[in-house]
């Protein structure tokens, strides 16, 4: 086994996101300024509570995207990583052999896992009784159920793990998988993450703890100064990476490099960022640090960006204590302006998105902000749409409930 840091690179992407069923859809509404936001749920009914909307998959049917019998026995957020992992091991050309197949693992995250098959089946035990639960209700409900469902399927027999590290789950999976790359334990890797919790108690319980928005319209809007909170959304976001040397040996076109990553709890508190900022501070500089970069390198970051009043506020501090006065130089947006917040799949949704700003010299810009709060001081592209720029490295945050940091820098691919 070959042990040491090796260059990972991106092969394959999928997506499944509010903005669209793939990769290509997605992008296009993204740079276009296309908004997932409705002012209801088509899934359940939430108009007797205290929120403005949500940001769903629309028009989504599991018996056409995956088949009927097979959509019974996955749950939503299964669905969405059938298909998004389909469309990226289909764009990485990876076959997987008997000779490789121990070499290439699973690395996924969600916050929830199958929230929506447990809320239901609750309801199946209540209303008709313990006969008429599904004997599948497990493997629906369990949040590895994506991972092992994807190493099955693709007969995938390296690691198959899945990190529950509520909204930095996505990135977190993809770290993982990264650093699994790049130390040698594998050589390639299906990562990702996704989410689909859109059900009357989890909008409840969000609506309770006073961090989902209220508006019916102009919303999500991080940076704000009228923001209000978060529009939660759904979908997943999934990528193939590979070692540099196994990529070229097969003739993969590359479309995008993995080069660091940073990993921290601010174990503060339970749902509030810590306000000095300091947990997301250090999971930047390491992220960039593991790149083998210096800050005034960084040229784009795709922040965490919410729209709560603490989350934007802490993450613009964050930033300048990480970049220092390179923080003002640097692009910095919020494609939660568009999809919402994925929760568990926003941060492979995002590095998606990131992965090909670089690749189209392109940053996305952050919709319904209007006129920035105060403390919220830096460049957010919320002005003339999508951006043309010459973009080298870029930087993806997340940040959960537990005081979960993730960050991932990715770089533009080079010889």
């Amino acid at each position: 086994m070959n042990i040491g840091p090796r260059r990972v690179v991106i092969t394959g992407m999928g997506a499944v996101t509010p903005v669209g069923h793939t990769v290509a859809e997605s992008w296009e509404s993204i740079l276009a300024g296309k908004s997932g936001f409705a002012n209801n749920s088509y899934q359940v009914d939430i108009s007797d509570m205290p929120i403005g909307g949500v940001c769903e998959v629309k028009e989504w049917d599991g018996a056409e995207k995956v088949g009927r019998k097979e959509s019974r026995r996955m749950d939503r957020c299964q669905q969405f990583v059938h298909v998004a992992t389909a469309e990226a091991m289909a764009q990485s050309g990876l076959k997987v052999t008997d000779e490789n197949r121990e070499r290439i693992g699973v690395y996924m995250g969600t916050g929830v896992g199958g929230v929506q098959t447990l809320i239901g089946t609750e309801h199946v035990l209540q209303e008709q009784g313990h006969r008429r639960v599904s004997p599948f209700a497990i493997t629906l409900i369990m949040p590895n159920g994506a991972a092992g469902m994807v190493a099955i399927e693709y007969g995938l027999q390296g690691p198959a793990m899945t990190t529950t590290t509520a909204c930095a789950a996505g990135t977190d999976g993809i770290g993982n998988g990264f650093m699994a790359v790049r130390m040698g334990i594998v050589d390639a890797a299906v990562v990702g993450g996704t989410e689909a919790p859109v059900t009357r108690v989890t909008m409840a319980s969000f609506a309770k703890a006073g961090a989902l928005s209220k508006r019916t319209e102009g919303t999500p809007s991080p940076f704000d100064k009228d923001r209000d909170g978060f529009v939660a959304a759904e979908g997943a976001g999934i990528l193939v990476i590979e070692t540099l040397e196994h990529a070229k040996a097969r003739g993969a076109n590359i479309l995008g490099e993995i080069v660091g990553f940073g990993q921290t709890c601010d174990a503060y508190h339970i749902t509030a960022p810590d306000s000095n900022g300091t947990g997301a501070t250090r999971a930047i500089k390491n992220a960039i640090a593991m790149a083998g970069k210096t800050v005034t390198d960084v040229d784009y970051m795709n922040a965490h960006g919410t729209g709560t009043r603490l989350n934007d506020s802490i993450e613009t501090t964050a930033i300048k204590q990480a970049l220092g006065d390179h923080a003002y130089k640097v692009a910095v947006s919020s494609t939660k302006s568009m999809t919402g917040h994925g929760m568990g799949a926003t941060g492979a949704i995002e590095t998606v998105f990131c992965a090909l700003a670089l690749r189209d010299q392109i940053i996305p810009p952050t919709i319904s902000m209007v006129e920035a709060d105060p403390e919220c001081d830096l460049d957010y592209v919320s002005e003339g749409g999508a951006r043309k720029a010459e973009l080298n490295l870029a930087t993806n945050h997340a940040f959960g409930f537990g005081g979960h940091n993730a960050v991932l820098a990715l770089g533009r691919y080079t010889e």
